[in-house]
């Protein structure tokens, strides 16, 4: 190995949780604000208005960046998606003030038209202890993803196409 390469053999755990979305609210509100807009825009492929799902796609801004505020206040860890679930959760349920105008909201908002942008960004997403990895395993990586890739790909359209 030359002496100007570097390898990343394991990763401090205090650098990874400053990573935590949580960890970095200002960044993390920013960044959400962009893809709930996104995501709003995204929702007319079902041909819903944009007015009437503005307020339930603020709605779910809130709520998530309330629980990322619980997560980041919160003396015990739990995972982002834990605390922002149990926000919804609670905000949508009947005992709660005003749980039935959220959710009257909420139902102008297409979800599988919100969520298929995100979670293809998601699956795109690489970072660098991803490249990492991958230079270190070779093409055999490649062969194996594009399989997989394929396969999860054509097994969502078959089941898609019979359930939907």
């Amino acid at each position: 190995m030359k002496a100007n390469e570097t390898t990343v053999d394991h990763f401090d755990t205090d650098s990874l949780k400053e990573l935590r979305p949580e960890n970095q609210l200002p960044k993390t509100v920013l960044i959400l604000a962009v893809v709930c807009v996104a995501a709003w825009f995204s929702n007319t492929v079902n041909g819903a208005p944009l007015l009437e799902a503005l307020p339930g796609m603020l709605i779910l801004y809130v709520m998530v960046v309330i629980g990322l505020v619980v997560g980041r206040l919160c003396p015990f860890y739990l995972p982002s998606v834990a605390w922002v679930s149990l926000i919804s959760i609670i905000a949508t349920l009947p005992s709660f003030p005003g749980s039935e105008w959220i959710v009257a909201q909420l139902a102008e908002v297409n979800f599988l038209a919100v969520v298929t942008p995100v979670l293809a960004y998601a699956g795109l997403a690489l970072t660098g202890r991803e490249f990492t990895m991958f230079r270190q395993t070779g093409w055999k990586l490649v062969l194996v993803a594009l399989l997989v890739f394929t396969g999860t790909f054509v097994g969502s359209a078959i089941v898609a196409h019979l359930l939907l």
